[in-house]
């Protein structure tokens, strides 16, 4: 698991890193959060945890399940000069370890195309969003153009890559989503489709 990790941080910071900036100030815009706690969910090596705490004032918890992402997470935050901002936490999406009502500003890309039981997943976030929180989740590679340069790059590390796309997006669909969605019973949603990628809102009024 440890070098699995330190192979997905490798590809994070030298093939995706463009994007968590990108990705971050559309999430800040699109919910007009930028004061209290954020919660990134699957946050992997804490590149979008980052983005978000330095475009904003938010307290910002990565939160994976994976012990040895974490420890990585924490030195990126660590090499971030956030340490005060940003901490990792071990934990599962499908039971958010933090109380009802406490987090103004859920984020999530690409984690959702694991997430064993969306519906679960998408209560746990409606029930942790605050009175007039906002949660962002989905896979997006920010513009077309990031896209076109990520694939690029990913093509000449694994001749499949395209095939692993189409497989993992195809895990969750928007039909699929927007029915999982209406499943979990949370009070307002939406879909987000951009050419870049897809994203489900969920707010809590």
């Amino acid at each position: 698991m440890e070098r699995s990790a330190e192979e997905f941080d490798r590809i994070a910071r030298e093939v995706f890193a463009p994007v968590y900036p990108v990705i971050a100030r559309r999430l800040l815009a699109w919910s007009g959060v930028r004061t209290g706690i954020c919660l990134d969910l699957g946050s992997g090596p804490a590149l979008l945890a980052i983005a978000l705490a330095r475009d904003s004032a938010l307290s910002v918890y990565a939160l994976d399940s994976d012990p040895a992402t974490a420890s990585i997470a924490r030195r990126n935050i660590a090499e971030a000069g956030l340490d005060r901002r940003v901490a990792p936490i071990v934990g599962d999406v499908h039971c958010i370890p933090f109380v009802d009502n406490s987090v103004s500003l859920i984020a999530s890309r690409g984690s959702i195309y694991f997430w064993e039981d969306r519906p679960r997943t998408f209560r746990e976030i409606e029930r942790v969003l605050r009175p007039g929180g906002v949660a962002c989740v989905g896979g997006s590679f920010g513009t077309v153009g990031l896209r076109e340069q990520i694939f690029a790059r990913m093509r000449r590390r694994n001749p499949d890559w395209d095939r692993d796309v189409a497989r993992r997006t195809g895990l969750a669909p928007p039909d699929l989503l927007r029915r999982e969605l209406e499943e979990s019973g949370v009070g307002a949603f939406r879909l987000r489709e951009e050419e870049a990628g897809l994203w489900a809102e969920i707010r809590k009024f």
